[in-house]
């Protein structure tokens, strides 16, 4: 079997619980295809029906940042103040943000 697995694509496995309202990263797991991954999510990362809704994604398919440029990435934001959100006051009815 871990040959078997070893040969299979690692898929990033992203659940939306009942009460939230974003997706949330569970884990990984090996699987063959993307049918097959969600099954095997909703087996591993859902087993008390705690999910509404599963995403799957491969591993090779994400594109992330590299840490060790996170200075110049994240740095210029910090001198454009208006992009903050700290010039108004939201409503009372918006209160997940």
């Amino acid at each position: 079997m871990d040959n078997v697995q070893n040969e299979w694509p690692l898929w990033e496995v992203f659940v939306r619980p009942k009460a939230g309202l974003d997706h949330k990263h569970c884990g990984s797991l090996h699987a063959s295809d993307a049918k097959m991954a969600v099954r095997m999510a909703r087996e591993v990362y859902t087993r008390r029906q705690e999910g509404v809704s599963i995403w799957v994604v491969r591993s090779d398919q994400i594109v992330a940042s590299d840490p060790d440029q996170k200075d110049q990435l994240f740095e210029p934001a910090d001198d454009k103040v208006y992009r903050h959100p700290t010039f108004y006051t939201l409503p009372d009815a918006v209160n997940h943000m």
